[in-house]
């Protein structure tokens, strides 16, 4: 690879800002989270020179650490929407990949509970609406199906989605790390961007990215998959159109660990209400029961550390389908960020995906608002960042 023929040590170094003007590479990549892994890994294996910046000293330590890690099958979403298509189309690929590449994970299902005999009738609506996004394979029980199935859970009826599952997200971005680096692309650590200019680089190489060390590298394509700092750094971009961007929100999600062993052995989500999914039920793939993420809206993305008081909350309603919940059972666990672009009183906002045909600048993507279901769609999303950029 190009870019790093002379000095790989003076990039890759922090503490460095002896390279030559102006190195130039096909790609650049902002944000080494799972999809900005994805992202590189397919553009260097579609034939493109990549280098993927991370502004921290390690790979996926935003929202890529700080979720379920749940494989979902795409039941919820609205049909036609971003989220809809990309999650269903990712979990087929994903479940692949994991195959292949020898990443843990198991497809342990999960049961969506109706608690009450209003919620039961909701159960059609639910299967009606994964139909709509290519979901064929929920299964409606009645209370002594669930229960022969989960002996501990509360229900008047639930369904069974097979498809969904858990899965190593460390595990899987290291190994989208390995192939994207294998066939050449490359990352470097501890580079946080400092300026972005559309239309400053070269003739070839017209995008410019500054990093904070000094570093200038040239580039013909863009890609913005820097997380909660998506909609923040597509501000300070030179050249690109600020009435189209969305304004950033940020929701904090609170976990609560189970202290002992659960008495499940798949996921068990409450039938959705208008608050949101409600408190659920996710293992991971020890067998460690958690329950969350709740949503609380707050000004900084920082903002990380859980407050134990809000899991009072948690008991009622975890006891609707899980009467035996003990007291004092749940401890505060870890939050994570969800990087939003809709307001707290608006519908929740789809992906933004928004590429030339959006702004108008050749080989720039910006991904904005990749939260859930991010993880599972990341290599779909991948997928259609270059034919984005095709």
């Amino acid at each position: 690879m190009s870019v790093l023929r002379v000095s790989d040590e003076q990039l890759l170094s922090p503490a460095c800002a002896t390279m030559l003007p102006m190195e130039q590479v096909d790609a650049v990549v902002i944000g080494a989270g799972v999809v900005g892994l994805a992202v590189g890994r397919a553009l260097t294996l579609s034939g493109r020179e990549v280098l993927v910046l991370e502004s921290e000293n390690a790979i996926g330590t935003g929202t890529s650490s700080r979720n379920s890690e749940v494989i979902h099958a795409g039941i919820y979403y609205p049909a036609g929407s971003l989220k809809a298509r990309l999650c269903v189309q990712g979990k087929s690929m994903l479940y692949a990949y994991c195959a292949e590449r020898g990443v843990a994970h198991q497809r342990l299902g999960k049961l969506i509970v109706a608690t009450s005999t209003e919620q039961v009738k909701d159960l059609d609506g639910i299967i009606a609406k994964a139909a709509a996004n290519g979901v064929h394979d929920l299964q409606k029980l009645t209370a002594a199906q669930a229960q022969a199935l989960e002996p501990a859970l509360a229900c008047e009826a639930a369904l069974l989605s097979p498809s969904t599952g858990v899965i190593d997200s460390h595990a899987y971005m290291l190994a989208l790390q390995g192939d994207m680096e294998n066939a050449g692309g490359l990352l470097a650590l501890v580079s946080p961007v400092q300026h972005i200019g559309l239309k400053h680089g070269t003739a070839t190489h017209p995008i410019r990215v500054i990093t904070q060390d000094g570093t200038e590298l040239a580039c013909k394509v863009l890609v913005n998959a820097a997380g909660l700092n998506a909609v923040a750094l597509a501000e300070r971009m030179d050249g690109l159109d600020k009435n189209l961007l969305p304004q950033a929100h940020y929701a904090k999600g609170n976990y609560f660990t189970l202290s002992g062993k659960a008495p499940f052995s798949r996921l068990i989500y409450p039938v959705p209400e208008k608050a949101g999914l409600g408190v659920h039920l996710t293992l991971d793939l020890g067998g460690q029961a958690k329950f969350g993420p709740d949503v609380q809206w707050v000004d900084d993305p920082a903002d990380l550390q859980v407050d134990s008081r809000r899991g009072d909350a948690f008991y009622a309603e975890v006891r609707k389908y899980w009467p035996g919940l003990a007291d004092g059972a749940l401890q505060a666990g870890y939050a994570g960020m969800r990087p939003k672009i809709n307001a707290p009183n608006e519908a929740a906002a789809d992906f933004m995906i928004q590429g030339p045909a959006e702004h108008g600048v050749p080989g720039l993507v910006n991904l904005l608002g990749i939260e859930s279901p991010g993880l599972t769609s990341s290599l779909a999303m991948a997928q259609e960042v270059c034919a984005r950029l095709a």
